[in-house]
């Protein structure tokens, strides 16, 4: 007969290794999430049948008002769930410990994907995973539902993943390919680092949170994330030198004029080709002319950013910014796909571009679509009481502060 015991206090090394094992090895739960949410209590929890581990959950520990607390597990309990007695032995060592701290209730939502897609697959087949819900509400979890958006949950339940591909640039779709080209042609360069990277990242990422009315993040937390997550961290620049493309512009003008001059008078079909080539330049003159005025300044600068995390099989895109006055540059794709390459290159499968909204018909979705990746739909969040009295009405008063535990 199996012997099992739970422990509240596992070793890095012992811990990180059973996770980035797991298939539904998760970002937020790795050992170091818990330094990242450091507004946040946490305890690292395994369960070991016969001295080994078979299930781990990083528990966030949310202090309440009157001594009470709320646990938040994101994407865990990572187990075997077809194990039926070690999820209902997890779930109730989870409820001891609840108790022992005050919590309210245990929110909890395992990786478990219940569908893997195209966006434009109107039928989202499932894969027959949500019979995990009877196998949670069995050990004592109450179902929150399919949530649809992103607004309903802590975690958003859809998102946009891309599997490596053999070939990443082919693997592209046929406009994204174009648009590469197209930055490749504006001399967008993609530079890579972290900390000496930091100041215009977050620049980036503030010029986005005013054009969307959004709050993001800040430096320091930006800072945080790379220095917890070290060689598996990045932030990626692209750079745009509008002198340079000024320059060729006015080269290009200089050179049609040189030949237009030279051309016969009886070469008609060739002048109108050279003029539409004079005009295409002189058009990009003035754009490259008026965004020199507007920014100021034609000397290098970043114009789009993102910073990713590895762990384990997958790397997350969880920040990006861009500044709108390039946006006809279409900075994002060539700096998406180095960010791929990088995460693929330390061996990485699949890279999470983040959540989608439900209706899976909204912008952000469609810009992620032109990546060629797949939606990984997951199962949901559930609900663990500790206290069945104060239960209801700690549901209540959370339903109210979702929003903030959210940015939290």
């Amino acid at each position: 007969m199996s012997s099992y015991r739970f422990e509240t206090n596992v070793p890095q090394k012992e811990y990180d290794a059973f996770v980035e094992a797991s298939p539904m090895c998760n970002l937020l739960q790795s050992y170091s999430w818990a330094s990242i949410k450091s507004n946040w209590g946490h305890l690292h929890t395994a369960m070991y049948r016969d001295d080994k581990i078979v299930g781990t959950a990083l528990v966030l520990i949310k202090q309440l008002p009157l001594g009470f607390t709320m646990f938040y597990i994101p994407r865990g309990p990572i187990l075997d769930y077809d194990d039926a007695e070690l999820v209902e032995r997890y779930f109730s060592e989870l409820k001891k410990l609840g108790k022992k701290h005050r919590a309210l209730f245990i929110k909890l939502d395992p990786g478990i994907e219940v569908g893997k897609y195209p966006s434009s697959d109107k039928e989202r087949p499932r894969n027959g995973n949500e019979k995990y819900v009877a196998v949670l509400e069995k050990a004592g979890a109450r179902f929150q539902g399919f949530s649809m958006k992103i607004e309903e949950a802590i975690q958003a339940r859809f998102h946009s993943i891309l599997d490596k591909p053999e070939d990443l640039l082919a693997a592209m779709p046929k406009k994204t390919k174009k648009l590469v080209k197209e930055a490749d042609k504006r001399h967008l360069r993609i530079v890579s680092g972290r900390d000496e990277l930091l100041d215009d990242f977050a620049a980036m990422v503030a010029m986005t949170e005013s054009r969307k009315h959004v709050s993001l993040r800040s430096k320091e937390y930006f800072k945080q994330l790379i220095d917890t997550y070290k060689d598996d961290s990045i932030i990626m620049l692209a750079m745009c030198n509008p002198a340079l493309i000024r320059k060729e512009c006015l080269d290009r003008i200089s050179a049609l004029d040189e030949q237009l001059a030279a051309l016969p008078e009886n070469q008609k079909k060739k002048r109108f080709t050279l003029e539409e080539q004079k005009a295409s330049a002189t058009k990009d003159l003035g754009i490259i002319d008026e965004i020199i005025e507007t920014v100021g300044s034609d000397e290098e600068r970043p114009i789009a950013g993102v910073l990713s995390v590895k762990y384990g099989k997958c790397a997350e895109m969880l920040y990006a910014g861009m500044d709108e006055r390039f946006r006809r540059f279409m900075p994002q794709y060539k700096t998406y796909l180095e960010n791929f390459q990088w995460a693929f290159d330390k061996g990485c499968t699949e890279f999470s571009m983040g959540g989608v909204e439900g209706s899976l018909d909204d912008g952000l979705t469609h810009f992620k679509d032109n990546f060629a990746p797949e939606i990984h739909e997951f199962i949901g969040e559930f609900d663990l009481p500790v206290s069945r009295l104060l239960y209801k009405p700690s549901k209540i008063a959370y339903e109210k502060k979702r929003a903030s535990l959210k940015e939290s």
